[in-house]
């Protein structure tokens, strides 16, 4: 039986890794992530890994970047269904809170800053950054885009606080543990109305 390595592309290598990562911080949380770790999953030598990588910090910032890329993509697609009124809000505000929370991008976050690797949410905050440009665009007026904006700070903050502090926090100001999503609905079901309402009124123009 042949045990010769399967080849992959540069990407693909890369891609594989990064999938490996994801698993090994929802399974074990972000000290998990390491190039040991990662190479052992794939069946890679550390050496391979450190070639794509070039360090444990890169290839979590890779894995960052990837989160993002996967987290945002899929809130944008929930928003272009709640506007259709295919989704409700509560499923927008529950993807953003499991992203950062069971998902691990908010843990992943905090390790690498604490780490050192203080350029660690560029890859987050670019891809928010593209996710709200994108939605800011097709708004119909200015105060549109900004309720957009401020209701993407709003959820964005409140998970990330929320997957460190939410739990905690709730239970010493004696508040369930959901109320932070119970707010983040409201606010973005109201920023619903108002988008709604304003295209109601085009229309009779």
């Amino acid at each position: 039986m042949s045990t010769t390595r399967a080849r992959l592309t540069p990407n693909e290598s890369r891609l594989a890794a990064v999938e490996a990562a994801r698993t090994l911080l929802i399974e074990a949380g972000p000290q998990a992530v390491t190039l040991k770790a990662v190479a052992a999953r794939i069946g890679r030598t550390h050496a391979n890994l450190l070639h794509h990588f070039g360090s444990a910090a890169g290839l979590q910032k890779a894995l960052a970047a990837h989160l993002a890329d996967v987290i945002t993509a899929s809130i944008g697609e929930a928003v272009d269904a709640a506007r259709r009124g295919k989704v409700s809000p509560r499923t927008i505000v529950d993807m953003t809170f499991d992203a950062f929370d069971a998902q691990g991008a908010g843990a992943l976050a905090s390790w690498m800053l604490s780490s050192g690797n203080e350029d660690a949410l560029d890859p987050v905050v670019e891809a928010i950054h593209r996710l709200v440009d994108k939605l800011a665009a097709s708004a119909l007026t200015p105060n549109m885009g900004d309720l957009i904006r401020e209701n993407t700070l709003m959820l964005v903050l409140l998970a990330l606080g929320d997957s460190q502090l939410g739990g905690p926090t709730a239970a010493a100001i004696g508040l369930p543990r959901e109320k932070a999503r119970e707010i983040a609905t409201r606010s973005l079901t109201s920023a619903l109305l108002q988008e709604a309402a304003t295209y109601a009124a085009q229309a009779k123009v």
